[in-house]
């Protein structure tokens, strides 16, 4: 984030249907890939979930998950907590949500996560404050911990071009509704590789240019 953060609030409401104008049910069925497999994790650190459609089917899977939803878009937390609480009742004692800036976020004292969630958040990030990110979360982390991560990127092939400039589409529709400064995709596998994560799980669609990575700490 730059030192005027982004406000997402304008966004909250129409988002979902913005999204679906521009890419149908895709980006949604690329959270939800790896849902089915994340079904033993206990206490997950969500970043940027949006209005909250991943966490509810998390939460509702998952009977005795805890979880923290950090975002800095306090509309975008209303809505998140609104969805949770309407899909899992228990969800009003099994959730927390805080209001603030994923980089500076403190986790609870003694909390220890066995899932981080990024669901097209990193592309909102710089590499300097990926890397941040990753070396302020990593000592909160269980042992095995599992970070669950979906984003854009820039393929290879005859799908380069157009992806390039849908990318650049994006970025600047973003800085213009919200105010967010990054223009390109900052790549989370350097920064987690050298934080002790290494790729278990890969999956794209559209060409590569939406994939989402299941990553493990050792």
């Amino acid at each position: 984030m730059t030192s005027t953060e982004p406000n997402y609030d304008i966004l909250a409401r129409p988002y979902q249907w913005l999204e679906y104008l521009t890419l149908g049910r895709t980006l949604e069925r690329t959270r939800l890939h790896y849902l089915p497999t994340l079904t033993h994790q206990q206490s997950a650190l969500v970043l940027g979930d949006g209005d909250g459609r991943f966490l509810s089917q998390l939460l509702a899977q998952n009977p005795n998950l805890q979880a923290d939803a950090v975002d800095t878009s306090a509309a975008m937390l209303q809505l998140l907590r609104q969805r949770c609480e309407a899909v899992t009742p228990t969800a009003a004692t099994r959730l927390r949500t805080h209001q603030a800036n994923a980089l500076t976020f403190t986790p609870p004292t003694q909390q220890k996560y066995d899932l981080v969630v990024t669901h097209f958040f990193i592309d909102c990030l710089t590499p300097p404050e990926l890397d941040t990110l990753v070396t302020r979360i990593t000592p909160a982390l269980a042992p095995g911990a599992l970070w669950l991560l979906s984003d854009f990127r820039i393929p290879t092939g005859p799908m380069r071009l157009p992806a390039k400039l849908f990318v650049r589409s994006l970025y600047l529709a973003f800085r213009i509704l919200t105010g967010l400064r990054t223009t390109h995709l900052p790549g989370p596998a350097a920064a987690l590789s050298a934080a002790g994560f290494h790729r278990i799980a890969h999956h794209q669609t559209l060409g590569g240019i939406l994939y989402t990575e299941l990553w493990a700490h050792r």
